[in-house]
C-alpha cells in the first residue's frame, strides 16, 4: 500500500492527475509525503535525544510510510463511523491509532520473519532453474503460508510472543502521531482564484476543547477533540471505496480457540470475550479450566469455520441502485434534504418554527451522512472480496455469552444489505425438502404478515407471485421491482434469484443453492422465560406448543392494547386526560407498533425505551405531525403496552422480579453478580464505578477510564434479568452449532436466528428443538440459586418463584417454535 501511494504521488506530479482523482484520495496523496517526512523527522529526533520520549521505542517499529498511512486512514475511518459532527475525542483517536500501529507491527514482524523463513528454505542460486525437488519444497512452503496450516509457519517463524503494549503506550504514541497529522495535513477550497491571490490553505484537522453538558453539576467536564475541516467531511460520503479498510474477514479458517487470548486471528490480538476492560471478567476467564470451556470453544470454532462468499448478482444490483442515488431498498438517500430558508417575517412564532425545522433538517442530514459512510464501508469490503472463492469470520463472545463475528463492517449479523450480499461459499443441491424451505424462506422475508400464515399459506403466497418472482430475478432494476416491497428486500432478491433458477431448471431438485435459510425463534426471549416458568399459557403464546398456524404474540398484545385504548376513548375527557389521546390512536394500533417493545420487554426495556420505540413507529405512520402531540401519544401507548404485557406474561414477570431481587441482594454488598452458563462460561457483570487515570501526552493530558472496585448497584440489579436470559439463548445457539457440525451441516447463528442450507433445514430443526429441551431439562434456576448461596453464604436470597407443569416434550412437536 505504501509503495502504491509513492507511485501515485510520482505519477500525480509528473502527469498532474490530482484534479481527476477521487476527492479524499486526492487529499490523502497531498498529506502522504508531508506526514511521512514528519514521522521520519520524529524518528530521527528520538534516536538523537538522550532523554527520549515515552513513545520513542514504538515509533521506530514501523517504516514512516506505513505509519503515515495508518494514521491517515484510521483517522478518516473514525470520522466516518459514528461521528456525525466531524469530531473525534482525542482519547479515542489516540488509543485507536496506537492500537492500529501495534497490530501492524505484529503483521510487519510476522511477514519479515516469513520472508526470512522462505529465503532459508529456497535452496540454490536464483539464476539457476529450480530442480523438481526444490520446486516441490517451495510449493509446500507457500501452501503452509496460504492455507489452513498457516499456524505451522507462524510457530516456525515466531521466536517469542510479543507482549501487549497497553493503553498508556498506545495513547502516548497515538497522541504524537495525531499531533504530526495536524501539523502536516492541509486542505484548500476548490475555488478559482486570481494569480495574485494567496491560496486559502488551512489545516485539515484541529485540536479543540469542548465542555460536556452535565446538568446539575457545578464543575463542567472539558475534553479534547480532533475536529475535521468541513471540506474533508463533505468528501467522505462516497470515499470509502478509495480508503483502506484495516481488517477484512479471513481467507483461511481461524485458529481454534484454546484460551482467553488463544484463537481467532493468526497474528492480530484476539480475545475470547469482549470484556471492555473488566479485569474481574478477564480473571474469571483466564482461571477457568480449559476442559470446562470445551463446548464454548467448539461452538466458536464451528461458527468461524463456516465459509462465506459474496453474492455477485445481488452486489451488482446494490451498486446500480447506489450509483443512482440510493433511497430505495432501505438504502439511504445520497442527497441531503434541503435546509429551510429563514423567513422574511419578523414574527417570533415563525422564527421559532424555522429554527426548530432547521435543527431537525440538519440532524437528519448528519444521520444520513453517517448512514452513507456505513453503507460505503460495507460495500468497500464486498468489492474487495467479490473475486475470492470464500472467506471466514472468526467469532468471539460478549460478556453474556452471545457469539458475534469479529469483523465490524460486512457480516451476516448486520443489516439486510449485508445479509443480501453474503451467501455460503459451499453450495448444496436443493432436493425436494430444500425447494420447500426456499419458498417458505422467501415468504418469510417478504412480509411479517405473511410469516403469520401457516407453512401451507406461505407456500401458496409464493405460488401466487411466481410471475413477480421471475421478473425480480431477471430484471431487478428495470422490471416491476416486486422485491422492493419486501421487508428485507436484498435478501428477498437473493431468494428470488435462487428460486427462479430452480423452477426454470429441468431438474429443480438438483439445482445448487448457496443461500442461507433462516429459522427464527418466535419472540425468543419470552420462549426462554416460558421454558423457565413452565407456564402452559405463556408457552402456547410463543409457540412452544404445536398449532395449525403460528401463534403471534405481537398481534395478541396489539389486540389487548387496542381494547384498552378503545375503552379509554369512550371516557369523558374532562375526567380522563387520556381520552383524547385514545381517540386519536384508535386506528393506529397494529402489530408493528408494539412489536419492538414486546420483543425487548424481556431484555429489560424501560418505560423511556418503550416510549421512544413507539414514538418512532408513530412517526413512521405520519398521521400525527405535531411533535408535542406525538410525544404525548407515545407516552400513553407505552404505558398501555407495558400493562398488556404484564397481564399476559405474569409468570415471566415473576421470574424477572426474582432475578432482579437476587441481584439487588448481591450488589448491595458491593459485589458484582456472577454466574456460570450451562456451557461452563463464567460471567461477571461489568458494572463498576469507573476511575479516571490521567496520562500526559504530547498533545494533552488524557483521562483514561479504568474499572473501579465499587459496583453500580442499580445497574447490577436491572441488567441481570436480561443478561441472564441472553446467556441462555447464547447457550442454546452454541449447543445447536456443535450438534449441527457433528451432523455435517453448515451453520450460522444470529442470536435467535439459525441458518443452514435449504436441504438441511429439516435436520437443523430437529437438532435445535432437541437442544432446547436438553437445555431446559437442566434445573437452571435451582443451580443458579445454589451457586449464589455457595458464593455468598452470608446472604439470604428470596425463594424461587412458583412454576407450572408445562411438558417440555411439546416443543419437539411444535412446527412454529422456530420457523
Amino acid at each position: 500500500m505504501a509503495d502504491e501511494y509513492k507511485g501515485m504521488v510520482r505519477e500525480m506530479c509528473d502527469k498532474k492527475l490530482a484534479p481527476n482523482l477521487p476527492y479524499v484520495k486526492g487529499l490523502f496523496l497531498g498529506w502522504f509525503e508531508p506526514l511521512k517526512e514528519a514521522i521520519e523527522a520524529e524518528q530521527k529526533l528520538q534516536r538523537s535525544k538522550k532523554q527520549k520520549s515515552a513513545f520513542a521505542p514504538h515509533i521506530e517499529l514501523l517504516p514512516a510510510d506505513k505509519m503515515a498511512l495508518i494514521v491517515m486512514h484510521k483517522m478518516m475511518g473514525l470520522m466516518m463511523v459514528g461521528h456525525e459532527d466531524g469530531c473525534v475525542p482525542v482519547v479515542q483517536a489516540a488509543v485507536q491509532i496506537g492500537m492500529a500501529v501495534e497490530q501492524e507491527v505484529r503483521i510487519h514482524n510476522f511477514l519479515e520473519k516469513t520472508k526470512s523463513f522462505q529465503r532459508k528454505n529456497a535452496v540454490g542460486d536464483a539464476q539457476e532453474s529450480l530442480s523438481k525437488e526444490k520446486e516441490v519444497l517451495r510449493k509446500r512452503i507457500n501452501n503452509l503460508i496460504r492455507r489452513k496450516r498457516l499456524i505451522q509457519v507462524q510457530k516456525l517463524v515466531r521466536n517469542e510472543e510479543t507482549k501487549p503494549w497497553g493503553r498508556d503506550t498506545q495513547a502516548k504514541l497515538g497522541s504524537r502521531l495525531v499531533e504530526l497529522l495536524i501539523e502536516s495535513a492541509f486542505v484548500q477550497p476548490p475555488v478559482n482564484q486570481s494569480p495574485d491571490t494567496l491560496p486559502d490553505v488551512r489545516p485539515a484537522f484541529r485540536h479543540r476543547f469542548r465542555t460536556a453538558n452535565n446538568p446539575g453539576r457545578k464543575i463542567m467536564k472539558r475534553y479534547g477533540v480532533i475536529e475535521c475541516d468541513p471540506l474533508v467531511l463533505a468528501g467522505l460520503d462516497g470515499s470509502a471505496k478509495h480508503m483502506m479498510i484495516p481488517y477484512f474477514p479471513m481467507l483461511v479458517p481461524p485458529k481454534k480457540w484454546k484460551g482467553y487470548d488463544k484463537g481467532g486471528h493468526f497474528f492480530l490480538p484476539s480475545f475470547l470475550m469482549r470484556t471492555h476492560g473488566s479485569r474481574k471478567q478477564q480473571d474469571a476467564l483466564k482461571h477457568v479450566p480449559g476442559k470446562n470451556m470445551q463446548k464454548v470453544f467448539e461452538a466458536l470454532d464451528t461458527l468461524g469455520n463456516t465459509k462465506w462468499r459474496v453474492n455477485r448478482r445481488v452486489l451488482d444490483v446494490v451498486e446500480s441502485i447506489w450509483a443512482g442515488g440510493g433511497n430505495i431498498a432501505g438504502l439511504v438517500d445520497r442527497a441531503d434534504i434541503p435546509i429551510p430558508e429563514k423567513p422574511i417575517s419578523e414574527d417570533l412564532t415563525e422564527i421559532q418554527k424555522w429554527r426548530w425545522s432547521m435543527r431537525k433538517a440538519k440532524k437528519i442530514n448528519r444521520e444520513m451522512h453517517s448512514q452513507r459512510c456505513d453503507t460505503e464501508l460495507k460495500l468497500s469490503v464486498a468489492r474487495k472480496l467479490k473475486d475470492e472463492d470464500g472467506f471466514y469470520y472468526p467469532h468471539n463472545l460478549d460478556f453474556r455469552g452471545r457469539a458475534y463475528p469479529m469483523h465490524p463492517h460486512l457480516s451476516h449479523l448486520s443489516s439486510d444489505l449485508s445479509r443480501g450480499i453474503l451467501e455460503f461459499a459451499e453450495g448444496r443441491p436443493l432436493g425436494k425438502s430444500g425447494l420447500h424451505w426456499l419458498k417458505i424462506h422467501l415468504a418469510n422475508l417478504y412480509s411479517g404478515g405473511v410469516k403469520k400464515l401457516s407453512h401451507e399459506g406461505r407456500l401458496a403466497f409464493v405460488e401466487n407471485h411466481l410471475d413477480e418472482i421471475f421478473d425480480s430475478a431477471a430484471n431487478p432494476v428495470h422490471g416491476k421491482r416486486w422485491w422492493l416491497m419486501a421487508e428485507d428486500p436484498f435478501q428477498c432478491l437473493a431468494a428470488c434469484i435462487n428460486l427462479s433458477e430452480a423452477l426454470k431448471s429441468s431438474s429443480p431438485y438438483n439445482v445448487i443453492s448457496h443461500l442461507p435459510i433462516h429459522q427464527d425463534g418466535s419472540c425468543n426471549g419470552l420462549q426462554h422465560y416460558a421454558a423457565l416458568g413452565r407456564n402452559s399459557l405463556e408457552a402456547a403464546a410463543v409457540n412452544l406448543v404445536a398449532g395449525e398456524k403460528p401463534a403471534d404474540v405481537y398481534t395478541e398484545i396489539a389486540v389487548r392494547v387496542h381494547e384498552i385504548i378503545l375503552k379509554d376513548s369512550s371516557k369523558d375527557p374532562a375526567t380522563n386526560p387520556n381520552a383524547l389521546l385514545a381517540k386519536l390512536l384508535i386506528d393506529q394500533v397494529d402489530r408493528k407498533l408494539v412489536k419492538q417493545t414486546v420483543m425487548t420487554s424481556v431484555y429489560g426495556v424501560t418505560y423511556v425505551g418503550a416510549r421512544e420505540q413507539i414514538k418512532r413507529r408513530l412517526e413512521e405512520k405520519g398521521h400525527i405531525t405535531d411533535d408535542r402531540l406525538l410525544f404525548s401519544a407515545a407516552c400513553y401507548t407505552a404505558k398501555v403496552t407495558m400493562k398488556a404485557l404484564g397481564e399476559l406474561f405474569q409468570a415471566a414477570r415473576d421470574i424477572m422480579s426474582w432475578l432482579g431481587d437476587c441481584a439487588k441482594v448481591i450488589a448491595s454488598e458491593d459485589q458484582p453478580v456472577r454466574w456460570t452458563t450451562p456451557l461452563g462460561l463464567p460471567v461477571v457483570q461489568p458494572y463498576f464505578k469507573s476511575k479516571r487515570h490521567l496520562i500526559r501526552t504530547s498533545l494533552q493530558v488524557l483521562a483514561l477510564q479504568r474499572e473501579g472496585s465499587s459496583v453500580e448497584v442499580r445497574k447490577q440489579r436491572t441488567a441481570f434479568p436480561p443478561n441472564f436470559v441472553h446467556s441462555l439463548d447464547g447457550s442454546h445457539m452454541m449447543m445447536t452449532a456443535v450438534a449441527c457440525r457433528d451432523a455435517d451441516l453448515r451453520f450460522a447463528g444470529v442470536h435467535d436466528s439459525f441458518w443452514t442450507h435449504a436441504c438441511d433445514v429439516d435436520l437443523m430443526n430437529r437438532i435445535l428443538r432437541d437442544k432446547f429441551v436438553e437445555l431446559y431439562r437442566m434445573p437452571i434456576l435451582e443451580n443458579l440459586l445454589e451457586d449464589f448461596q455457595t458464593s455468598y453464604p452470608a446472604l439470604t436470597f428470596p425463594p424461587l418463584p412458583e412454576r407450572g407443569n408445562f411438558d417440555l416434550q411439546e416443543v419437539l412437536k411444535s412446527p412454529y417454535f422456530f420457523n
